[in-house]
């Protein structure tokens, strides 16, 4: 075994410290502000192998949105460099289409209209199959009353306009929703088993909408102009795919304003590299036993936007899955898929620098903000961490400023 794997192998089971405690940061994380609250913290050096620094980082946390990180490796390993986004074959004067999960079809930030330019075009009668999807319309774990939020629509195997119906005044999109909007205050903006949206306002709001066969036909339907019917059967044959956006874009969308429904659609398309089926677990699984099946701590990996309440992972695990990100990919291809510190996305307006110095991925929830990804020193370095905190019941604004003085710590010094 070389002194590379030794170094690694003491490192996750975190039965040895290797390197010196820091006064500063011991100091700071045995101060009163955590006392009644879960904080965990991982530095690690991954040109040097090296276990920089480390405060109960092999301890379990609800990860929020960091898992968006595991996803983020799975579609780099899994997905093609362009989006699949609609899979076809042409047989017995038919023309048989079926989804692949791809979220930006007339989605309001993409609004990527390739498969309803080429459905459009279609001289044959069009079969739709959605037989591949074998999944639920959320994981498990995930809030019941997340259901009329904008950031948790249905997961499917045909998205379009991101599974949301947007209102703002009297404009409805998509238009087939216009006669199943009433115009009229309400607790509640849609009824919880059925498609009834109550509005009133001027106000921009998205609310999802719940998915079925028939009405991925319809909306379809509409859109193309097209008669579409359902079919139980797809016939056997050379099937071609037709692709949409650069795959990067997709990934780059998701870390920097964490969206939770392209995060799940990519576990969804990246099963279609390992099954027939659309299917989020498969996807886990594999990984897990794949390339991922070093993980410091058996991780509780259940979703792919964090949503879910159920996942488990340690800030070591982090780590773990951003080393192997590093050596993996190019270092400003990776810099570029992540939030930076004062420049954009969710750390637009926290952890500035001149220069940036942090490159990561929020996590937040009730009771729950962490931040882990990468950390330029003033030395040149690149290091990794994992900055966890649950159970707290301060405002995240505190636990920004005491984060804020680790991380100016650890670029100042290391």
């Amino acid at each position: 075994m070389s002194i590379n794997k030794i170094i690694f192998f003491l490192w996750m089971i975190g039965s040895l410290h290797l390197f010196a405690q820091n006064p500063f940061l011991d100091n700071h994380f045995n101060s009163e502000f955590y006392s009644n609250q879960w904080v965990g913290f991982s530095l690690y050096n991954p040109q040097e192998k090296i276990e920089l620094y480390n405060y109960q980082s092999n301890k379990y946390f609800i990860p929020a949105s960091n898992v968006k990180i595991l996803t983020l490796y799975t579609g780099l390993k899994l997905m093609p460099d362009s989006v699949p986004s609609l899979q076809y074959l042409k047989k017995n004067d038919t023309l048989y289409v079926k989804g692949t999960g791809d979220p930006t079809l007339l989605e309001s930030y993409f609004r990527q209209n390739k498969v309803i330019h080429f459905l459009k075009n279609s001289q044959l009668p069009i079969a739709l199959y959605l037989e591949n999807w074998n999944d639920t319309a959320y994981a498990p774990g995930c809030s019941w009353d997340d259901f009329v939020e904008d950031y948790s629509p249905e997961r499917s195997p045909f998205p379009i306009y991101g599974n949301l119906v947007t209102l703002q005044s009297q404009k409805i999109v998509p238009k087939y929703f216009a006669n199943q909007v009433l115009f009229q205050k309400k607790q509640s903006v849609r009824d919880l088993n059925n498609n009834i949206f109550y509005y009133a306002g001027n106000k921009k709001i998205q609310i999802p909408f719940i998915i079925s066969k028939e009405l991925i036909k319809n909306l379809l339907e509409e859109e193309t102009n097209q008669k579409i019917f359902l079919t139980n059967n797809f016939p056997k044959g050379t099937v071609e795919t037709l692709y949409s956006i650069p795959s990067d874009e997709l990934f780059k969308r998701m870390m920097l304003v964490s969206d939770n429904f392209i995060a799940e659609q990519i576990l969804l398309m990246s099963s279609l590299n390992i099954s027939e089926k659309l299917n989020s677990q498969s996807t886990i699984q594999y990984i897990l036993k794949t390339y991922l099946n070093e993980f410091p701590q058996k991780p509780r990996w259940v979703d792919g936007s964090g949503l879910s309440r159920y996942n488990n992972l340690s800030p070591k695990d982090l780590v773990y899955v951003l080393n192997q990100l590093y050596e993996e990919i190019p270092t400003e291809r990776l810099l570029s898929l992540f939030a930076v510190g004062g420049v954009n996305g969710t750390l637009k307006n926290s952890y500035p620098g001149n220069p940036p110095y942090v490159y990561a991925k929020t996590g937040s929830m009730g009771q729950v903000y962490n931040l882990s990804g990468y950390l330029k020193t003033k030395s040149g370095k690149i290091l990794t961490f994992s900055f966890m905190n649950n159970n707290f019941q301060v405002p995240t604004s505190q636990l920004k400023v005491e984060m804020k003085k680790v991380l100016e710590y650890v670029r100042d010094h290391y």
